[in-house]
């Protein structure tokens, strides 16, 4: 009973951290390219990079039933660079990132008719 519960925290911990690191890739593309060299920071392109290989591993990190099993150590460095990046680039770049375009029901950005 213990043994299964160890495996199913373990499970649980390796598909949060591959959760955690989809999420912070699946923003980044969202994100334009010219945010992050407004906000100061490095290039959409290497974050692309470092987020990819963190999905990557984080994926391969994920027990035999879903994912391989291999590189379960490396894991917790994909959540680093997740965390990294939703905690210090992503509100970096958020204000260079918000859409402008029409607002409202009418399509307008002024009020009235």
């Amino acid at each position: 009973m213990i043994g299964t519960l160890q495996t199913l925290l373990y499970l649980a911990f390796y598909v949060a951290i591959f959760a955690l690191s989809v999420w912070a890739l699946v923003d980044l593309v969202r994100r334009p390219p010219g945010a992050f060299t407004s906000a100061g920071k490095r290039t959409k392109n290497w974050w692309t990079a470092v987020l990819g290989v963190a999905v990557a591993v984080a994926f391969m990190a994920i027990p035999y039933p879903i994912g391989f099993g291999y590189l379960s150590f490396l894991a917790l460095i994909s959540a680093v660079a997740a965390i990294v990046y939703l905690t210090d680039v992503r509100p970096a770049v958020a204000p260079y990132s918000r859409r402008r375009g029409p607002r409202g029901p009418g399509g307008s950005s002024r009020g009235g008719w």
